[in-house]
Protein backbone atom coordinates (compact mmCIF):
# COMPACT_ATOMS: atom_id res chain seq x y z
CA UNK A 1 0.00 0.00 0.00
CA UNK A 2 1.38 3.37 -0.83
CA UNK A 3 0.61 6.40 1.28
CA UNK A 4 1.23 10.21 0.90
CA UNK A 5 2.28 12.85 3.41
CA UNK A 6 3.42 16.62 3.12
CA UNK A 7 6.36 17.76 4.33
CA UNK A 8 5.26 20.88 6.54
CA UNK A 9 7.57 23.99 7.53
CA UNK A 10 10.54 23.31 10.27
CA UNK A 11 10.16 19.45 8.20
CA UNK A 12 7.69 17.65 9.77
CA UNK A 13 5.70 15.35 8.39
CA UNK A 14 2.43 13.51 10.07
CA UNK A 15 2.45 9.21 9.53
CA UNK A 16 -0.68 8.60 8.48
CA UNK A 17 -2.71 7.09 11.34
CA UNK A 18 -3.26 3.75 9.59
CA UNK A 19 0.26 2.93 8.84
CA UNK A 20 1.23 4.10 12.56
CA UNK A 21 -1.36 1.33 14.11
CA UNK A 22 0.23 -0.83 11.25
CA UNK A 23 3.40 -0.44 12.36
CA UNK A 24 2.77 0.11 15.85
CA UNK A 25 4.51 3.65 16.09
CA UNK A 26 3.06 5.37 19.21
CA UNK A 27 3.03 8.92 20.35
CA UNK A 28 6.59 9.60 21.94
CA UNK A 29 8.62 6.86 19.71
CA UNK A 30 11.97 7.68 18.85
CA UNK A 31 12.57 6.77 15.01
CA UNK A 32 15.65 6.36 12.93
CA UNK A 33 15.73 7.19 9.18
CA UNK A 34 18.47 5.83 6.96
CA UNK A 35 19.33 6.67 3.82
CA UNK A 36 19.87 3.74 1.23
CA UNK A 37 22.17 2.88 -1.46
CA UNK A 38 19.38 4.22 -3.77
CA UNK A 39 18.54 7.50 -2.39
CA UNK A 40 15.38 6.13 -0.99
CA UNK A 41 14.83 6.98 2.58
CA UNK A 42 13.90 4.24 5.92
CA UNK A 43 12.20 4.94 9.08
CA UNK A 44 12.32 2.31 11.64
CA UNK A 45 11.80 2.34 15.37
CA UNK A 46 14.41 2.31 17.93
CA UNK A 47 12.92 -0.51 19.15
CA UNK A 48 13.45 -2.64 15.44
CA UNK A 49 17.00 -0.96 14.88
CA UNK A 50 17.76 -2.33 18.66
CA UNK A 51 16.27 -5.68 17.54
CA UNK A 52 18.13 -5.97 13.83
CA UNK A 53 21.82 -5.03 15.79
CA UNK A 54 20.85 -7.87 18.54
CA UNK A 55 20.19 -10.06 15.66
CA UNK A 56 23.11 -8.88 14.19
CA UNK A 57 25.17 -9.72 16.92
CA UNK A 58 24.03 -12.86 17.93
CA UNK A 59 24.36 -13.94 14.53
CA UNK A 60 27.98 -13.17 14.82
CA UNK A 61 29.22 -14.75 18.17
CA UNK A 62 26.77 -17.73 18.17
CA UNK A 63 23.52 -18.32 20.44
CA UNK A 64 25.33 -19.52 23.69
CA UNK A 65 27.28 -16.19 24.44
CA UNK A 66 26.66 -14.58 27.36
CA UNK A 67 27.00 -11.47 29.17
CA UNK A 68 29.40 -13.28 31.39
CA UNK A 69 30.99 -14.44 28.53
CA UNK A 70 31.69 -10.95 27.02
CA UNK A 71 32.83 -9.31 30.42
CA UNK A 72 35.38 -12.50 30.89
CA UNK A 73 36.58 -11.48 27.34
CA UNK A 74 37.15 -8.06 28.20
CA UNK A 75 39.12 -8.94 31.32
CA UNK A 76 36.50 -7.44 33.50
CA UNK A 77 35.60 -8.69 37.02
CA UNK A 78 32.02 -7.33 37.28
CA UNK A 79 29.94 -8.03 38.17
CA UNK A 80 31.87 -10.26 40.64
CA UNK A 81 30.33 -13.96 41.50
Amino acid sequence: MTYHAKVTPGGKVVIPAELRRDLGIRDGDSLMFEKDKNGGLSVKTFEQVVREEQRRFRAAVGPDYSVKQFLADRGSDWPAD
